[in-house]
């Protein structure tokens, strides 16, 4: 046994829908009597492509002792699945910059003469969980000569989720920013493009483990509140999809019924869509 990074399932947020399955190729998760189960330590690698497909937030990543990952384990049974199920696996660990597991896999591919179907490919932008994967942008390519200063936008504190109070006053009629916490770090004109006369909460549906409490304060905001209408922030990665699940099943909870707007940003800040919901 060793102490490291693997999901955990909260069986009572979890519905069985099945979701979480595909998105593991890994074989590591299995429906069983009505619930996600978490079948083998073994198959498990902890870097979490499932938490973000998950619609009630069952999932996420703990620290505890566990088998140790056994990346060639995995790929008896990956191979097993044919060319995609291969190219998906081989794909989640090289964008979350899973080194050690990659070559493993490629020299268990080489091994048993079995073809490499990433090994020509670069990396599609948006496609797969670049979420941990490590990347350094160039300056020249986002480099823009910038004059003067420009004043911050945000009128209120706490920001944070987990902190705000949902009847506080910069909440009452107002228009509310519910932003995952990188985008302000990716998007330059952050303040000026999308903060600009709304109120903001931040938090991550990756890391936090508080979407119930979250969903209850979002539900408070829209009919306590009456927010009038609620932008949804996110990046590009699948993980970054939870909080819109939580924006939604806030508003469905609530009696008021208010317009959701859902903006995703790419990775080096990019508008990849923007559209009512």
């Amino acid at each position: 046994m060793v102490k490291r990074e693997i999901i955990k399932i909260d069986e009572e947020k979890c519905n069985g829908c099945g979701i979480c399955v595909p998105n593991c190729p890994e074989g590591a998760l299995q429906i069983i009597d009505g619930k996600a189960r978490l079948v083998s330590d073994l198959f498990c690698d902890g870097l979490g492509a499932c938490i973000g497909n998950c619609p009630e937030g069952a999932i996420f990543v703990e620290e505890r002792e566990a088998e140790e990952y056994d990346e060639r384990k995995v790929m008896e049974n990956i191979v097993k699945q044919g060319t995609n199920t291969i190219k998906a696996h081989l794909q989640h660990l090289k964008d979350h910059g899973a080194d050690k597991y990659l070559k493993q896999a490629k020299d268990f591919l080489e091994e048993r003469g079995i073809e490499n179907p990433i090994k020509e490919e670069r990396h599609v932008h948006g496609a797969s969980c670049p979420g941990s994967k490590i990347m350094e942008f160039s300056k020249e390519e986002n480099e823009i000569v910038e004059e003067g200063k420009r004043s911050s936008q945000l009128k209120q504190w706490p920001i944070q989720l987990h902190l705000i109070s949902p009847n506080a006053p910069y909440f009452i009629g107002k228009d509310l920013l519910l932003a995952a916490d990188c985008t302000a770090f990716s998007i330059g004109n952050f303040h000026k493009d999308f903060l600009k006369g709304k109120s903001l909460v931040i938090a991550c549906p990756k890391l936090d483990s508080n979407r119930e409490i979250y969903v209850e304060k979002i539900k408070k905001m829209i009919d306590e509140a009456k927010i009038n209408t609620l932008t949804v922030l996110v990046m590009e990665v699948p993980c970054c999809s939870g909080l819109l699940q939580i924006a939604k099943k806030a508003l469905e909870s609530a009696t008021r019924k208010i317009p959701i707007k859902l903006i995703v940003v790419g990775i080096k800040g990019e508008i990849i869509k923007e559209e009512w919901i």
